[in-house]
């Protein structure tokens, strides 16, 4: 997921030059994630990456032996040329790795051979891909459970297939239940969680509508509940493009919400709304879309907004938990890029590379303001092996040492347009540049 309202910058793309099949020996690369004690709910195999934000829903990784340093010639499995950039991350699961495509006036589903990096079949998804600045309509990253795979298109377009290639169903959401309204063309992933599908339209700048709530079946694509959650923001300040996050509270699993100036839980069975957080907009401001989506470790959940107030909120509230459950927040966030914590550092990357370490629990600030290399950074950072991997637009890759010392371990460039975050899957990573996608590294053995 990823929207990113600015002006993109203006180039071409040497697909000879600067993408290529190279199949050799590699060992080294990027980016992902260490966690300890994990709240999260999910459940998938730590060594998949099945939705954005990874197994463990939150940019974070338990893997170990990962890469450090790579460039277009060094520590490269293959290269997947592809024609066009998006913010959609590439998902991996077992021998597969699935990408959100924008060719042309059509949006495709790509399956591809995560040891060769051939195509294995391509799937339809919709027609009416479009800009909207840097964004195409292929934003929205896929998500699987390892038998089938769903993917949202910007234009509203929901369908699932299974891992041969075969649609299963599909469902045009705007149709249903009216035009999206957002100013820059929707960007939110779906999230899988236990058996379900949630589905956030969060808008209001160019419609009346109120922004609601899916959960829908992934066996049919019916949908179980719809859940209107109304807003006061104004202006632009009702559109979201975060993905849902989830947080389990004694025993219960909460599903998060950020945009329209607040944070809501809601009961995945039902949809109502359990608690609501008042803040992210203090100001009332009429600009205030939020792009970095929630985050979740233990029972805190830290809200980004557009850059301040970030907010990290304790769970286990009811009701209006504005006031009694805020337990800090920082003025100094990101606006794109979706913070990462190992619940004991929280680390924030704003969009000019400047990168703050907080203490994940106090908010005490341990280093930043310290600067990354000059660029403009859209990608979401990862957490893993004792490193924090962060690419930014012109395909750098900056390894930090994760801890409360600031120390840069590799700059690593791929020279080419990124947009999306990187993945990770038995000891490669993959990157997605504009002009081709990247397994870096040697496989782990299974």
């Amino acid at each position: 997921m990823l929207n990113l309202p600015t002006s993109p910058p203006g180039m071409s793309f040497d697909k000879d030059s600067t993408v290529r099949k190279i199949l050799a020996p590699a060992v080294a690369i990027l980016l992902v994630s260490v966690m300890a004690g994990h709240s999260s709910a999910a459940t998938n195999d730590d060594n998949n990456w099945p939705q954005w934000r990874g197994p463990m829903l939150d940019g974070t990784s338990t893997e170990t032996s990962l890469p450090v340093s790579w460039s277009l010639t060094e520590n490269i499995a293959w290269t997947l040329p592809l024609d066009v950039w998006s913010g959609s991350t590439p998902i991996i699961w077992g021998e597969t790795v699935f990408l959100s495509v924008s060719d042309g006036d059509n949006l495709s589903l790509w399956a591809i051979d995560r040891n060769t990096g051939d195509r294995l079949w391509e799937g339809f998804l919709s027609g009416g891909d479009h800009r909207e600045r840097k964004q195409n309509m292929s934003s929205p990253s896929p998500v699987t459970d390892g038998e089938h795979v769903w993917v949202m298109t910007g234009t509203g377009i929901l369908k699932a297939f299974d891992f041969e290639g075969n649609e299963q169903w599909s469902r045009d959401i705007p149709g249903d239940y009216g035009a999206f309204g957002l100013q820059w063309g929707y960007a939110s992933s779906p999230l899988l969680h236990d058996g379900a599908l949630y589905v956030q339209v969060l808008h209001g700048m160019k419609t009346d509508d109120t922004p609601y709530v899916l959960r829908i079946d992934p066996s049919t694509g019916e949908t179980v509940w719809r859940q209107e959650r109304p807003t006061d923001a104004i202006v632009e300040s009702p559109d979201s493009y975060t993905t849902p996050a989830v947080i389990n509270v004694e025993g219960s699993d909460e599903i998060v919400i950020t945009g329209g100036d607040v944070v809501t839980g809601h009961d995945p069975a039902t949809g109502q709304e359990l608690w609501r957080a008042d803040g992210l907009n203090p100001d009332n401001q009429r600009n205030y879309r939020i792009v970095a989506s929630p985050v979740i470790h233990d029972d805190i959940i830290y809200a980004p907004t557009r850059e301040r107030p970030l907010l990290a909120i304790k769970a286990g509230g009811r009701g209006d938990i504005t006031e009694t459950h805020r337990l800090w927040s920082f003025n100094n966030g990101p606006d794109v890029p979706t913070p990462v914590t190992d619940g004991t550092y929280f680390y924030s990357i704003n969009d000019k590379g400047i990168a703050y370490c907080l203490d994940a629990r106090t908010g005490e600030t341990l280093y930043g303001p310290q600067r990354l290399a000059v660029g403009t950074y859209s990608g979401s950072p990862v957490l893993a092996d004792g490193m924090i991997y962060i690419t930014n637009e012109d395909g750098l890759t900056t390894v930090l040492r994760a801890g409360p010392e600031f120390e840069i371990l590799a700059e690593n460039d791929l020279g080419d347009y990124t947009l999306s975050s990187p993945a990770i899957s038995d000891g490669q990573i993959f990157i997605r540049t504009a002009s081709g996608l990247y397994a870096i590294g040697e496989r782990h053995d299974n």
